[in-house]
């Protein structure tokens, strides 16, 4: 398991040195197994990463799940709104959907640019 990094805001030079170092341990036969989601801002982060979302991915990452049906009825919350939650989490690649409901990563690292 990881770490997911999660960025706010786009510093080009930042995430193309990120690259570079990642490109250059590779070659060298480092084994390069990481995680970077980011936002271009920070409202867009917080409209994504909401308290009932986060308190989603804990549980995920604690107890996979094979459907949603499966989470909503563990978190006692409504389908719908579960459903919404995990659709919004899978396109920002927060949860893995393949296979069953999952978040694989230990923690979540956040950097902002100012």
């Amino acid at each position: 398991m990881s770490t997911l990094e999660i960025h706010v805001g786009i510093d080009l030079a930042r995430e193309a040195q990120g690259i570079k170092d990642a490109l250059r341990r590779h070659e060298a036969g480092a084994a390069v197994q990481e995680a970077h989601i980011t936002f271009e801002t920070w409202e867009g982060l917080t409209k994504v990463l909401t308290s009932k979302r986060l308190e989603l991915l804990r549980h995920l990452h604690r107890n996979p799940e094979a459907s949603i049906r499966s989470l909503s009825k563990s978190l006692n919350r409504d389908y719908k709104n579960v459903h919404d939650d995990v659709t919004a989490l899978v396109s920002a690649g927060l949860i893995d959907d393949h296979d069953g409901l999952r978040a694989e990563y230990d923690g979540i690292e956040m950097k902002m640019a100012l």
